[in-house]
């Protein structure tokens, strides 16, 4: 049998995770050389599953910190690639050009994109750094980062992920709070992490508390910072979603210059014009709706912008189309 010329391994940490783990070794299988696999505590047959596939399994008592348990991984693997892939993940294309990157990549950390599927349907778009050479490590307890100087390039491969699902969501929520709250109390001024904690303050159900925490990180981030878009709509969503409405309209107004290739950020202003619209009645016909025909009227002289990081597909064609028809539809009957 030829040996390839580099050694490409795919690296999961897990525990219980029986119920997708053989569709992720499945898919990663034919690109990599080895499949190398962590269990913290499973008790279900994640490990038989995944020995079963071919995979080499490794034991590690769980260590409170998901950054130990991986770079414990990426030690075990030893690969001169790693390909760090999560059991409820899975390549959905671009496998096939795994390879050929890796050996001709130098001095670079390969990005794919993540596709998130989310309980509204819709699939959210990210670019995580996710394959790395030997000798890469993470930080974090939990959202936990690669750190290195190396410069990340974004790649053809694209993985799947529905770990943002409800099931699996209830599983996770009480294990990440006080992990992240943990690396908080570290690095308090962190617009990264504040950002991370407003995500699960808003998965958690806690609104007040991820309006604060969005708003520090809106506050503390570069304006270049790569994740900068994702948490600049879902502070908008969800300082409207908790009845913050004027706080949403002065944050979309302050960054509406940031954004005018943007068509996630006018989905999202066409959805608070609407909101203001019901708080104000009044001024409904005449100010916010026609604000909102604007808004998803723009998403589609934009289109697709899948590039954008926490991109939703849809919200530059089909979707701002469909609310612009359900407006234009309303406004025709009260006209009529």
């Amino acid at each position: 049998m030829t040996r390839n010329a580099i050694e490409i391994a795919a690296v999961l940490i897990v525990r219980n995770e029986e119920r997708c783990i053989a569709r992720c070794l499945n898919s990663v299988a034919p690109w990599v050389d080895r499949m190398v696999v962590l269990d913290t505590g499973s008790t279900d047959d994640t490990v038989g599953i995944a020995r079963e596939l071919g995979a080499e399994v490794h034991h590690l008592p769980w260590p409170d910190s998901f950054a130990e348990a991986r770079n414990q991984a990426l030690q075990l693997a030893d690969a001169d690639w790693n390909l760090v892939i999560d059991a409820d993940e899975w390549i959905i294309a671009g496998g096939e050009s795994l390879r050929a990157w890796c050996e001709s990549a130098t001095d670079l950390l390969g990005c794919p994109c993540i596709h998130n599927e989310t309980e509204t349907g819709a699939v959210q778009r990210s670019w995580i750094t996710r394959l790395v050479p030997r000798g890469v490590h993470y930080e974090g307890r939990v959202r936990e980062q690669f750190i290195s100087p190396l410069p990340r390039q974004r790649i053809a491969l694209d993985i799947g992920h529905d770990g943002d699902l409800a099931p699996q969501l209830a599983r996770k929520k009480d294990r990440y709070h006080p992990l992240l709250l943990a690396d908080l109390a570290d690095r308090p001024d962190d617009a990264y992490l504040l950002y991370q904690v407003g995500k699960d303050a808003q998965m958690r159900g806690d609104h007040p508390s991820a309006c604060d925490y969005y708003a520090q990180a809106l506050d503390a981030s570069p304006l270049d910072a790569n994740w900068r878009h994702d948490l600049v709509i879902n502070a908008l969503h969800m300082f409207a979603h908790a009845g913050h409405l004027q706080t949403a309209l002065t944050v979309a107004e302050s960054e509406m210059p940031h954004w005018q290739k943007s068509p996630d950020f006018y989905f999202a202003m066409g959805d608070l014009f609407l909101k203001a619209a019901t708080a104000e009645p009044q001024r409904a016909l005449d100010h916010w709706l026609p604000l909102a025909e604007g808004a998803w009227e723009r998403c589609l002289v934009i289109g697709e912008r899948p590039d954008l990081e926490g991109s939703v597909p849809g919200r530059g064609s089909h979707l701002a189309r469909h609310n612009l028809e359900v407006l234009r539809s309303q406004l025709a009957t009260l006209a009529a």
